[in-house]
């Protein structure tokens, strides 16, 4: 043990001390943080010019409009549309809007906008959301409507669930909602981590192999302990880099929200106005208290240990894989490639069924799919959320546990043999043959 603790460190500090990891670990995220930092600023700012805007108004809509909006200043002109004209020609103002007309029973009302240049898609989004509401109360004044007449009409249709049978967990109508989204995620994100890892541990065997630096280590360690010593290292330096983006990530976001405010955002985008009327809404609220309690009603303590133990599992499962590829493979770097596309297919499948799993979490193809060892560290952990039975965990990670014993034991029979084996390629019979190999 004391020879794969050593080896461990080795393949650990190693990749840590290099300057690719350093700069991927901190340079990437602080770039991407800046990239859209610069985006978001040139895109809240770009419309930050203040429009002069008349407005000649022919449907009586602008007794009680706001004069400023954002960067749009109005004038309630009494001027004819060619009078008007000719200042917009002086550079006296930006732009015409003239309204229209209106009648009851339009379905759909155009407002006339006079100028050389169109507006912005933010600008354009102020106006008509600044014209919405007094047209909307012009509708109801000539129908005879009141306000609280179309609130009793108006009827919102959801849909509570009530168990039959004696459960501790409550449902509500957002628990798919929430607990899919959740399962998505995380489905999402262990994918991304083993393909990206296990694929590190592949490269980095052939690495050696082809520098014939494996020859001066397995002189001094068995080829198992090697294997082994190589998938946990690297998985260490995954995690590593996690931990720092996600301590990076928070900083990054706690500056954000200093720098552009609490407002800055794809919402400045389209309106402050919006997400302020939105917070404002007692519906909008209770969906968002509704979604915390969602959350806070999932047993973190046994799913959390459970993200884990998938996350390990599916990384040895397809770590142990990469490397005997990576051993197996000759000399031609295309060769170990062509390969690794043979061993994404499951994982890209299970990729595939976990968005599945997130919108069905009971059908059959979930079920199964997260009880299958290939499948289950990714579709598992989508299904977690939602509350499994219970023995379709336990006999998925026993399953997951047994096939990744046997997938180590198969992988280091063919790494054994695979990494001393130069100038050719190896064949599924030759590889069948190293197999059966006695030690």
């Amino acid at each position: 043990m004391s020879k794969v603790n050593l080896i461990i460190g080795r393949e650990y500090w190693t990749r840590v001390k290099t300057k690719t990891f350093l700069l991927t670990t901190f340079l990437a995220p602080i770039g991407i943080a800046l990239f859209y930092a610069v985006l978001i600023f040139l895109m809240t700012r770009g419309s930050d010019k203040t429009k002069s805007i008349a407005i000649i108004d022919n449907a009586g809509l602008t007794e009680n409009i706001e004069l400023k909006k954002n960067n749009l200043v109005f004038d309630l002109s009494n001027q004819s549309l060619e009078e008007l004209k000719e200042k917009y020609k002086a550079g006296q103002v930006d732009g015409i809007i003239e309204l229209p007309p209106l009648d009851s029973t339009q379905a759909k009302y155009d407002i006339i906008y006079h100028a050389d240049k169109t507006l912005a898609i933010d600008e354009t989004s102020t106006i008509e959301r600044m014209f919405r509401k007094p047209i909307r109360n012009f509708k109801m004044e000539a129908f005879g409507f009141e306000q609280s007449q179309l609130d009793k009409v108006e009827t919102d249709i959801g849909i509570s669930p009530q168990t039959i049978n004696d459960t501790e967990k409550e449902l509500s109508s957002i628990t798919n909602l929430v607990s899919s989204g959740l399962g998505m995620a995380v489905g999402m994100l262990l994918f991304l981590v083993i393909m990206i890892f296990g694929t590190q541990v592949m490269r980095g065997v052939n690495e050696e192999k082809l520098n014939r630096i494996v020859e001066v280590l397995i002189s001094s360690v068995k080829p198992i302990e090697l294997m082994l010593g190589k998938v946990i290292g690297i998985g260490l330096v995954g995690l590593t880099q996690f931990a720092i983006w996600g301590i990076l990530g928070l900083i990054l976001s706690v500056g954000a929200m200093a720098f552009f405010g609490y407002d800055a955002g794809i919402g400045d985008m389209a309106s402050n106005e919006m997400a302020a009327d939105a917070m404002a809404n007692p519906e909008l609220q209770s969906k968002m208290s509704n979604v915390l309690k969602e959350l806070m009603s999932i047993n973190w303590a046994i799913i959390l240990p459970l993200y884990l133990v998938y996350f390990l599992l599916g990384y040895v499962m397809y770590a142990s894989i990469f490397a005997a590829v990576g051993a197996a493979a000759g000399d031609d770097v295309n060769e170990a490639q062509s390969l690794t596309t043979v061993v994404m297919v499951p994982l890209a499948a299970a990729f595939y069924i976990a968005i599945s799993a997130a919108q069905s979490p009971d059908s059959t193809l979930a079920v199964w799919a997260s009880i299958i060892p290939f499948t289950a560290p990714v579709v598992m952990p989508v299904r977690l959320a939602s509350g499994p039975p219970a023995w379709q965990i336990i006999l998925s990670v026993v399953l997951c546990v047994l096939f990744v014993l046997f997938l180590v034991w198969l992988a280091a029979r063919i790494y054994r043999v695979g990494i001393m084996m130069y100038g050719k390629k190896a064949s599924f019979k030759e590889i069948g043959k190293w197999i059966l190999y006695k030690d």
